[in-house]
């Protein structure tokens, strides 16, 4: 998880300060970019829901493989249509290896008894970030150019998937078969469950993006550049263990509602302030509820029906990717046309908000029925 999604997914944002510098990218080829790797997220969640022939450590070995390749092939071209290929494959990857390695340790968690480590394995995203976060840093203040940071982003993440394949052991292969179907439960609760996941896919993704850009950007802030990315990945870390355990004493779906409050609330402190108590509290907030809200959404959905989940998963999948796609795009264009993130960010705060009252409704039908 540290090595596909804290460091092969986001660290695009630590780096991407120095990208438009460098290569005077404009906010819609920004966006563009980050959107091109959720749209490969969204392809390689949907295609990891197929029974693919072979190990669970082959799939996801291999992924974390490709995932290390497009780190390094980024720092070693400048091409625009390259940069979307790689960060389209690199989504495709980091999809791969969430799914594989969560089926894997979660399996091995159920056996022993130990559930409740989930929270463990969800916490590798907040410190692939932390750790990414820190190394671009160092070599930021060293005077390091962007292609360095990629380079260097590249080994981090293949000395942790050397460590995956020393650590997880070896499985059985799987028989090929046909793609796995299961039948998602179409309720008004699921309708409204897939509509919130996916405004919080747009509602946080915005300032998970741009917000090192946005303290590079404004001289008063820039100290905290080497700073506000790490803060960032530390309160993902221990994000999901936290609001699980919420949820277990107010509920799935209120707990949902009340994270998507607070991240709201921190995308709207990164835009309507421009001050540094107004940016640590963005990173803590944003940072601190969107892994939490990941692991709520789903655990809703697995829990809205009986039978295989596999459908209702890939629904909520499909709608959280393209809250994500659209996300960076739109703020990119909107940019470029204002000037500002001010106006993509508050729609954003808007989404959320709406995310939280369609839990918060959906919570009520449910202890109705």
């Amino acid at each position: 998880m540290a090595a596909a999604l804290g460091v092969g997914r986001f660290v695009y944002t630590p780096i991407l300060p120095a990208m438009i510098e460098g290569l005077h990218l404009s906010k819609a080829e920004a966006g563009l970019i980050a959107s091109a790797n959720f749209v490969g997220y969204l392809a390689g969640a949907l295609l990891a829901a197929v029974r693919l022939p072979g190990s669970r450590r082959t799939w996801l070995l291999g992924a974390l493989a490709v995932n290390a390749i497009c780190l390094a092939a980024m720092g070693a071209t400048t091409a625009m249509p390259l940069f979307l290929l790689l960060r389209l494959v690199a989504g495709i990857a980091s999809a791969f290896a969430l799914v594989f390695s969560s089926a894997l340790v979660l399996d091995r968690l159920a056996q022993a008894g130990r559930g409740g480590l989930s929270a463990v394995h969800f916490a590798g995203v907040g410190s692939g970030i932390a750790a990414s976060a820190a190394l671009v840093a160092i070599m930021v203040q060293s005077g390091a150019g962007w292609s360095s940071l990629w380079l260097a982003s590249a080994v981090l993440a293949a000395l942790a998937s050397v460590a995956v394949a020393m650590l997880v052991p070896t499985e059985p292969a799987q028989t090929a078969s046909a793609v796995a179907r299961s039948h998602a439960a179409m309720s008004p609760e699921f309708l409204a469950l897939l509509a919130a996941y996916g405004l919080f896919g747009f509602g946080y993704i915005i300032t998970a993006t741009f917000i090192v850009d946005m303290v590079r950007g404004t001289a008063a802030l820039r100290p905290l550049e080497p700073y506000v990315w790490v803060l960032f990945g530390l309160s993902a870390a221990p994000s999901v263990a936290l609001w699980t355990a919420l949820a277990r004493r107010w509920g799935i779906l209120r707990t949902f509602a009340i994270a998507a409050v607070v991240e709201g609330i921190g995308v709207a402190a990164s835009v309507l302030w421009l001050h540094a108590a107004s940016i640590i509290v963005a990173a803590l907030f944003v940072g601190g509820t969107f892994m939490g809200l990941t692991a709520l959404g789903l655990i809703a959905a697995r829990d809205s029906a009986p039978g295989d989940p596999r459908g209702r998963i890939a629904l909520m999948t499909a709608s959280f990717s393209f809250g994500q796609i659209l996300g960076p795009t739109f703020a990119g264009f909107a940019y470029d046309a204002t000037g500002s993130l001010a106006m993509p960010s508050l729609v954003a705060v808007a989404a959320l908000f709406v995310a939280a009252l369609l839990a918060m409704l959906t919570e009520v039908r449910q202890s109705h029925a």
